[in-house]
């Protein structure tokens, strides 16, 4: 289990409980259910919590989940998608200080993420009506915005090489991160001395069974799939993939960044990337997944599956999974994002972002990947998630 030394340190000279203006900090984390949500639920409800200590409220679509139950938050049910239920859930939270927006669609398309746009900004709109001590955004967007999301045909020449650096010009593309920081840099102009900070980082480690974004998840339901029915691990991206190095970022780590942007003065108005500060390669996961399934790892397949495609007609058998080991009731379309896996393991390149900006200003926090990948496998098994 992992602890918080480096990060906690940070902190121990400064009294950050209260607001600037004397006021107990209060968080609003919209997508509590989320991959990084879920993480930041844990450490703002924590005694030692840093600036704390935190009021919580949690606000996800769906009903509260089960692993959710013994939370101290208050967890708020809201479609974000329409203005009026947002304007009703929200318009009573008038102690709001912080907003963290760490909600994700995560469709396939420009177009259809258009709505994270709209989603972003009924929520802005109920807090800056009613919520009159608020003094920070946390936006979190992702790597993508260095090249396009979701999308492989983004990924073209205009891509700087990496590792990408926070002032990297955007690229003429059409890219909801983009669209998410117009509106929030709209947003402060209307409200005086409100700060903003927005974190990207790549692919997420984490736990969250309803989580689009759970690259981990999706391929630890793969590789229960696979020793369920005795069929081959096989690695369903391209040879760049399963070779080269990249990098990751443990959802815990970007809930600390997140929190140390809202206390730390010089982080304020700023983009951090975040990644766990060392890299890793597929053909080594492959090998950690393949030895906590009881798995072979065959070789490399130079004519690469696709998961969207493997999966389909494998329902039945995820329910025969959850029902011999009573796991928590789930379906396989809400386990397992096998677009975004198809996506994510066929990049021409693995994308590597730059650390040096938060370190230069304080933020020292790391993980350990490989050790990051046991742990999160070990908390879904616990919230008997996976087998």
């Amino acid at each position: 289990m992992f602890t918080f030394p480096i990060f906690n340190a940070l902190f121990q000279t400064k009294s950050l409980g209260k607001a600037n203006n004397g006021q107990p900090k209060v968080a609003l984390v919209v997508g509590v259910t989320g991959i990084v949500g879920n993480s930041l639920a844990k450490i703002l409800s924590r005694p030692d919590a840093p600036g704390g200590p935190w009021k919580v409220y949690g606000i996800a679509r769906r009903p509260q989940p089960r692993y959710f139950a013994e939370s101290p938050i208050e967890y708020i049910q809201c479609n974000v998608f329409d203005a009026f239920d947002t304007q009703e859930k929200i318009s009573s939270l008038r102690d709001v200080t912080h907003l963290f927006w760490v909600m994700c669609v995560g469709q396939r398309t420009e177009e259809r993420n258009f709505h994270d746009g709209n989603m972003f900004r009924n929520v802005i709109d109920a807090l800056l009506l009613n919520a009159r001590s608020l003094q920070h955004i946390v936006l979190q967007t992702g790597g993508e915005h260095y090249f396009g999301s979701f999308t492989l045909d983004r990924m073209n020449e205009a891509i700087p090489e990496p590792p990408f650096q926070e002032d990297l010009a955007r690229l003429p593309i059409s890219n909801i991160y983009y669209t998410l920081e117009d509106i929030l840099f709209d947003i402060v102009k209307k409200k005086e001395a409100l700060t903003w900070s927005i974190h990207r980082p790549n692919a997420i480690l984490g736990f969250s069974p309803w989580s689009l974004m759970n690259v981990l998840g999706s391929l630890a339901v793969y590789a229960s799939i696979c020793k369920f029915e005795g069929s081959s691990f096989t690695f369903p991206g391209n040879r760049v993939t399963w070779e080269q190095c990249g990098d990751v970022a443990d959802a815990e780590l970007i809930a600390e960044q997140e929190i140390w942007a809202c206390l730390e003065p010089n982080a304020k108005n700023q983009a951090f990337n975040i990644s766990n500060g060392d890299v890793f390669s597929y053909k080594r996961v492959w090998s950690l997944l393949a030895t906590q399934f009881g798995l072979e790892v065959p070789p490399y397949n130079e004519h690469p599956i696709s998961l969207q495609e493997a999966m389909k007609g494998k329902d039945d058998v995820w329910d025969a999974i959850v029902a011999k080991y009573d796991l928590i009731p789930t379906k396989l379309e809400n386990v397992g994002n096998w677009w975004l896996i198809d996506h994510l393991l066929n990049l021409p390149y693995l994308p590597v972002l730059s650390m040096n900006k938060s370190k230069g200003l304080g933020f020292l926090g790391y993980r350990d990947t490989e050790a990051s990948i046991l742990h999160w496998i070990d908390s879904m098994r616990l919230k008997k998630i996976i087998p």
